[in-house]
């Protein structure tokens, strides 16, 4: 579907070029047009500073330019009016005929499809989000990425990628291990034998309960097994819960790619390989350096530690060059902010390997603060207590989770207000968003039960309200477009709260059965098939979100989540060296 500001664009490209067939304009290149929503109604639904931006070419004044592009745009069956107004701008009407047939639109493309657009058509793209270390229960801290990188993928699908959604998953280096000491300490605790806990190991519960099952399955015939044998058993345990807790919130992984396998088949030496052929690394202190600082990097970094073990930038270079290689034309990572300072480094390390980096694009996301009653939970997933993600989903509902964690700026720390999630007001934005689609619903049920159809519907007879919100149904095409394009998912939220704000005061005023009004059957029909389209944008908006489209408004009642204390160890020092 052509969205309608690409439409406008097209059609002044050919008042430009009319013009200068014409004489009244000398002969430019057209330059690309960028076609707006005026700040306040009276200027018009879109408006294009065209005449500005080639003022230098033409010699003359905007104003003059503008009335003159004006005079030689053709006319448009989507257009009412196009006016010319100081300094120069073009402020362009649509028409209501054309807006009122677009209800018939709306409900023919259907929720599924409704503004897909085929920009994306035949490229591939790879989002990776969530790939917390399984070495513990997911925590809420980092279901935001996850929500986040979910609905970009929903987005992305949207435009037309083939889109593959990715979980990295950490099953090597130092943190994995300590995973692995510690279960088995609690397992030799568990049999009497003798056991020394790490120092830094997890002491959450669950490491408890993972090696009670680990008993309930072996007994104790694994006395003497490996720290491995309990390492792998605790990763696997701990990923299917984290996979469970995830499907919860409507997030499921298509591809989970082992960080092992990275070092199973060399890819991280070879990428120490590949630099070193490029001259491009130098030994200093017993340690491997990759030389960043000429691809503009502060100072040179670390790849390879003197111990031999690799820094946490190298296998991330490796598998860059590992999703590169597959073929992605896009590849977008969401990151908690523990990788801002990384994340650069990496792509860094993905140019010098001769890659081109503007393939991938970083989002990195600021942690998560949970509020009740006006006071912040406090939560560290390494050092003190946290909240897992099923507790908070137990607490608020799923459809509460994914709204709050995508409708603020990734980039600013947010605070999650337990009391708002929970409530069911017009205060709380996922009621007011979800009940304008059960007030839709609600609308077709009852209109079906007092036998009115809107077969036939004769769709002039929508006034002016409807025509407004029907305006505003219509930017969803172009909110989709524009967050894929600045990778900016919030841009839904805010949008699908808007849409509601619009929409519950026309609901209230405009009515399909209404004993105070004696309407026609025409205006009913008429009223009803809009409804029914508003449903339908309702319904697109709440899936891209991963959110659920109720029929019905049913009162939930919250369970009270628990906080598990638990200890985890210090993370590793990125830039140890």
């Amino acid at each position: 579907m052509t969205l309608i500001p690409q439409q406008v664009a097209g059609l002044i490209r050919q008042g430009i070029a009319a013009a200068q067939t014409a004489g009244a304009l000398p002969a430019f290149d057209i330059p690309t047009l960028k076609i707006d929503r005026p700040k306040r109604a009276d200027q018009g639904d879109y408006a294009s500073a065209v005449a500005m931006q080639v003022q230098k070419q033409v010699g003359k004044p905007p104003l003059e330019i503008a009335k003159t592009i004006q005079a030689h745009i053709p006319a448009a069956d989507f257009i009412r009016s196009i006016e010319v107004a100081p300094p120069g701008f073009l402020n362009i009407r649509l028409s209501d005929a054309w807006l009122a047939a677009q209800v018939d639109d709306i409900i023919a493309q259907g929720v599924d499809h409704l503004f897909r657009q085929n920009t994306g058509a035949g490229k591939k793209a790879q989002v990776e989000y969530v790939s917390a270390n399984p070495t513990g229960p997911l925590s809420v801290h980092r279901i935001r990425g996850g929500v986040i990188g979910d609905t970009i993928a929903n987005l992305l699908e949207a435009v037309g990628y083939d889109v593959t959604r990715e979980y990295y998953f950490n099953n090597a280096g130092a943190q994995m291990d300590i995973l692995g000491l510690s279960v088995q300490a609690r397992y030799l605790e568990m049999i009497n034998a003798p056991y020394t806990f790490p120092a830094k190991g997890y002491q959450g519960l669950y490491i408890r309960m993972i090696a009670a099952v680990i008993l309930a399955m072996y007994g104790d015939t694994l006395h003497d097994a490996p720290m491995e044998k309990f390492r792998d058993i605790a990763a696997k345990a701990l990923m299917e819960r984290i996979k469970t807790s995830m499907k919860r919130v409507n997030i499921v992984h298509n591809s989970f790619f082992l960080e092992r396998s990275l070092y199973d088949d060399g890819a991280v030496w070879d990428t120490v390989k590949l630099l070193k052929e490029r001259g491009l690394t130098y030994e200093k202190d017993d340690a491997t350096w990759f030389k960043s600082t000429e691809f503009g990097d502060e100072k040179d970094r670390v790849i390879v530690k003197k111990t031999g073990e690799p820094t946490y930038r190298l296998p991330d270079m490796a598998y860059h060059k590992n999703k590169l290689d597959r073929g992605f034309d896009l590849v977008v990572d969401i990151f908690g902010a523990d990788h801002a300072a990384t994340a650069p480094q990496v792509l860094l390390g993905v140019k010098a390997m001769g890659y081109d980096p503007s393939a991938v694009r970083t989002l990195i996301h600021q942690m998560v603060e949970l509020v009740e009653d006006g006071e912040a939970k406090r939560m560290s997933t390494r050092r003190g207590a946290f909240v897992e993600l099923d507790e908070l989903i137990d607490d608020v509902g799923p459809d509460a989770v994914r709204y709050f964690m995508l409708a603020q700026n990734p980039n600013t720390a947010m605070n999650f207000d337990l009391n708002l999630a929970k409530s069911q007001s017009d205060e709380n934005p996922v009621y007011r968003i979800q009940s304008a689609h059960v007030r839709c619903a609600g609308i077709l049920r009852k209109t079906a039960d007092a036998g009115l159809t809107d077969d036939g519907a004769d769709l002039s007879k929508l006034g002016a309200e409807e025509l407004g919100l029907l305006r505003k149904m219509l930017e969803l095409g172009e909110v989709i477009d524009r967050a894929v394009t600045e990778v900016s998912p919030q841009m839904l939220a805010y949008y699908a709260l808007d849409l509601a704000g619009t929409f519950h005061p026309i609901y209230d005023r405009v009515r399909v059965l209404s004993e105070q009004e004696n309407l026609s059957v025409d205006v009913q029909k008429a009223r009803l098939r809009f409804y029914r389209a508003a449903k339908v944008v309702f319904g697109r908006a709440l899936k891209l979100m991963g959110m659920s489209a109720p029929e019905v408004m049913e009162r939930r009642e919250p369970a009270k989540p628990a906080v598990e204390a638990v200890t985890e160890p210090a993370a590793e020092d990125a830039d140890a060296e």
